[in-house]
């Protein structure tokens, strides 16, 4: 039964409450950028500074001082137990202690020193080099540390498929494509570079496991392919193969890679893609200073994060999501539409606006280009999360020419329109985007493959599409039919790209009753009633990443502020606001808080791959709960009024901090160091289908 009587919470919480969100605000409004974006530093695992080292070390272009940086923050993370973990409070991971090991050696660490002696000994106890992940081992490869006939095969001919043959490249998610058409150029070049040492202290000395071939399955399907392809590989080496199939296989793999390289030097705004393009362009002749080369590393620099004497690069960015969220947040939190820092930040989200086909359009050609990105510059990879966040943000701001921004909505709901899949729900990237025999696949252990529809990205399309008028109806309706299916027994829904069902369940219940689903609906109820049930004891909300792995950990957790306003955001949605759930909440937000308005959260609550890949947003912890905050004080205020707020509301004071380019060093989660802006988005990136 929902809670909505004002009355029931006293004028005291209000206050408190109110001056939590003051404070909150005053720090969110200080993070911005003078060009109008936020951008909260992103912190996910060890992996990318180890591959960081071992890529300038295959490459030749270490400097001595980069490594001994890079050395530090790896050394910084490494556990008592002499592992490292892929994400804070985490078990020791068998690749990333590997990778970090291995990362450690070319830095001059030798293996008699006593952290590295307690990581080699982790390492051969979980079964070795020989147990880990085959991307750690690719690495390994590359400096003859583990053969390349012990790898899966990876054969670049799979570019000439079709686009819509099983197992082409567009059936992987547009995150997996891209590094997939890098490592096929790897992989057919094999190549073996002596590094000076050798890490026979990780081997066990038993063979790594491999599925029996077998027609009975398509795990051993699979492997009955890798045999004949590893025979192909053999053939692929003679002469008159390698000149003829091979070699165009080659060239059309390395159209494509170079034809999606981003404006600011990236692959997909992402590191995997990223570093095994450099790789793979650098097997195919090109030098370090070539024109492609030059400026992948220098976006790499912008990825770069320096604390103290220490070097850390972010595996992505998110500026245009950061942006959204702050908006939206500030907004809820009483800063009036026409707001100059408002205005500024809607203006640079239209210059984000991505006007160019990318490989979407290979499923979807006929669907119009609009949509917004995750990074500074994706032109090649919009997707419907963001896009959906971006228009409800810009449909807060009262802008000066209001018909760019409307102009620019329109195509924006049109495309998040045109990508729905079949079923009616959306995935992040591509529609219809979900072949899971690819996860049979030998190389495919590092994580996610595909991009099928997801219950938050879909959600997050309803409740930005419930808001507008041109939207269609009948989409609306089925999509809100397939999140009343997804409804897992116990009431929550599943979360793909946050941690994970309170992300979820915070995300679909918004979403449910913005799209009309009265409050009193029995799956908003379920909802609520599996909130109240993991609620912890000091009034927050938790949840382990491992609830991806173990069912038991569902709900349950170490309270963080991200995740308790989830909460919230679903609760307030269901006419809960003035209930003793949502009030303790608050009182956790209100409790916890730090003096200058922000929220401590080392916990991890953003999801990359389940199960494999997560990652630390450094705004979650400070967006959210202003967002939650505002909605619960304009629920409960006899009448409903919004927290008042001056026009001009003062900025947090001065530190000495600044909001950064796309990398920064500010302990709190925002970049500082204010190095530059986005890069000048590309305009003409070619067809997503050229080269083919």
């Amino acid at each position: 039964m929902g809670v909505e009587r004002s009355d029931l919470v006293p004028p005291s919480e209000h206050a408190a409450a109110g001056e939590s969100l003051a404070r909150a605000r005053a720090h969110l409004l200080g993070l911005q950028s003078p060009d109008g974006w936020w951008k909260g530093d992103l912190e996910t695992n060890v992996t990318m500074d180890a591959e960081d080292l071992m890529l300038r070390t295959f490459l030749g272009n270490l400097s001595p001082e980069d490594a001994a940086a890079s050395a530090r923050w790896i050394r910084s993370q490494q556990r008592e137990d002499g592992t490292w973990a892929n994400f804070y409070g985490g078990p020791g991971d068998l690749s990333t202690t590997v990778e970090s090991y291995v990362a450690l050696r070319i830095a001059g660490d030798t293996p008699s020193e006593p952290h590295m002696a307690l990581a080699a000994r982790f390492v051969r106890e979980r079964g070795g080099i020989e147990s880990s992940r085959v991307f750690t081992r690719i690495w390994l490869a590359l400096f003859g540390l583990w053969s390349w006939d012990e790898l899966p095969a990876m054969p670049p001919e799979i570019v000439l498929l079709p686009p819509r043959v099983p197992l082409g490249i567009y059936d992987f998610g547009c995150w997996a494509r891209q590094t997939v058409v890098a490592l096929t150029i790897v992989a057919a070049y094999r190549p073996s570079r002596p590094i000076g040492f050798t890490v026979d202290e990780l081997f066990t000395g038993a063979h790594p496991s491999r599925p029996r071939p077998s027609l009975r399955n398509w795990r051993g399907r699979f492997a009955l392919l890798d045999r004949v392809l590893h025979g192909y590989e053999r053939l692929a080496s003679r002469a008159l193969v390698r000149a003829t199939i091979r070699e165009a296989a080659l060239a059309v793999a390395e159209r494509w890679v170079v034809r999606r390289q981003e404006a600011d030097g990236g692959w997909g705004g992402i590191q995997p893609p990223w570093v095994y393009s450099i790789i793979a362009l650098h097997l195919r002749g090109y030098a370090i200073d070539h024109p492609v080369l030059a400026r992948s590393f220098e976006g790499l620099e912008q990825f770069t994060i320096r604390r103290g004497d220490t070097r850390m690069l972010e595996a992505c960015q998110s500026p245009v999501w950061d942006t959204a969220l702050a908006t939206i947040a500030l907004s809820d939190a009483g800063v009036a539409p026409d707001d100059e820092r408002l205005v500024r930040a809607a203006g640079w989200l239209l210059g984000e606006e991505v006007r160019v086909r990318g490989d979407w359009s290979v499923r979807r050609p006929g669907v119009p280009t609009g949509g917004w990105a995750f990074e500074f510059a994706n032109d090649n990879y919009p997707d419907v999360d963001d896009t959906a966040e971006v228009v409800m943000a810009l449909r807060r701001v009262a802008l000066p020419d209001p018909s760019r921004a409307e102009s620019a909505v329109v195509r924006g709901v049109e495309w998040v329109e045109g990508m729905v899949s079949s079923g009616g729900a959306w995935g992040a990237f591509d529609a219809d985007n979900r072949r899971e025999i690819l996860y049979d696949l030998p190389f495919s252990d590092f994580g996610a493959v595909i991009d099928p529809p997801s219950a938050d990205v879909t959600a997050h399309a309803v409740e930005m599409l419930a808001d507008e008028r041109t939207a269609d109806p009948e989409r609306i309706r089925r999509a809100v039919a397939w999140l009343r299916d997804e409804q897992e027994p116990d009431g929550a829904w599943y979360g793909r790209w946050g941690v994970n069902y309170v992300y979820g369940t915070g995300a679909v219940v918004p979403a449910l009753v913005a799209a009309g689903t009265d409050p009193e609906d029995v799956a908003v109820r379920r909802a609520v009633s599996f909130l109240e049930s993991h609620q912890n004891d000091d009034g927050g909300w938790g949840e382990d990443i491992r609830s991806y792995d173990d069912p038991t950990l569902r709900g349950e957790g170490v309270s963080t502020a991200s995740q308790t306003a989830w909460a919230l955001l679903a609760l307030v949605s269901a006419g809960e606001a003035a209930s003793d759930a949502s009030r303790r909440g608050v009182d956790f937000l209100v409790s916890t808080q730090r003096d200058d308005g922000n929220w401590d959260e080392p916990w991890y609550t953003g999801t990359g791959f389940p199960g494999d890949f997560y990652i630390n947003y450094g705004l979650y912890r400070l967006c959210f709960p202003v967002t939650a905050l505002g909605r619960w004080l304009r629920a409960v205020r006899p009448g409903g009024e919004a927290p008042e707020v001056a026009s001009a509301l003062p900025h947090a004071p001065d530190t000495g901090e600044r909001p950064s380019g796309p990398a920064g060093t500010r302990d709190d989660g925002a970049g500082s160091d204010g190095r530059r802006g986005p890069a000048r988005r590309r305009r003409d990136p070619g067809s997503p289908e050229a080269g083919r």
